[in-house]
């Protein structure tokens, strides 16, 4: 898609926990890594968490490894443990934005005792608003590099030669699960199972609703000034 620079900014540290919702194709994850640049806060992943427990063989990363070998589920009380011993970090003193997390009521719950616990408050949860048909047309355009991993959009972020990355000449991937009847699949069980996620924090009005439509330093500096009409 096309990238255009961030918006500057002097921003102040957020001081607090920023959660993104969003479904499959909204833009999240690149948002989460454009606000980090600007908050100046660390971008937190559960994912790079279980690695890095694991690559240390911290006893969470101990419990949680023979489970991902599985494939099945980590419990929410290794997930959390994890999370507990990330934002008491230094780096993450100031506050801190998650990357898929979390991704269940219970988890979420138990995420807003923690953050009262360690003195961060509410979290401030920005969901990312975009009409279905524009998030089939993201996602079924997307090419991904065979070779390094870059992204391209067949229409909005086109490679200079036809299916070849611009980078290191890699072919171009259609992902399968890019294809139009997976990703309605995707959609639908964001629905089923993270939609209630954007309710609960709703009800306790935490949650601000930004429109994903728009291009990408727009989107940004919506998200930035609805972090600061949401004090803890």
């Amino acid at each position: 898609m096309a990238m255009q620079s961030p918006p500057s900014s002097n921003a102040a540290p957020v001081r607090r926990a920023v959660i993104f919702l969003g479904p499959p194709g909204s833009g999240k994850g690149t948002q989460s890594k454009e606000l980090v640049k600007v908050l100046r806060v660390p971008h937190l992943s559960t994912g790079d968490m279980f690695r890095e427990n694991i690559a240390r063989r911290t006893p969470l990363g101990l419990a949680a490894k023979p489970l991902l070998e599985r494939g099945e589920l980590v419990p929410d009380d290794i997930t959390l443990g994890m999370v507990e011993q990330r934002i008491a970090q230094p780096d993450a003193a100031n506050g801190f934005v998650f990357d898929g997390f979390p991704r269940t009521l219970n988890q979420a719950e138990r995420l807003n005792e923690l953050l009262e616990r360690r003195g961060f408050g509410k979290p401030a949860v920005l969901h990312i608003v975009v009409p279905e048909g524009l998030l089939l047309r993201r996602l079924t355009g997307r090419r991904v590099c065979s070779i390094g991993g870059e992204i391209y959009h067949i229409d909005e972020h086109p490679p200079k030669v036809p299916g070849r990355c611009d980078v290191d000449g890699g072919e171009l991937i259609h992902r399968p699960d890019d294809r139009e009847e997976v990703i309605r699949e995707r959609l639908a069980e964001y629905e089923r199972k993270t939609r209630p996620l954007a309710e609960y924090y709703r009800r306790q009005g935490a949650l601000v609703d930004v429109d994903g439509a728009r291009p990408l330093a727009d989107v940004t500096r919506a998200l930035l000034a609805a972090l600061e009409q949401k004090p803890s």
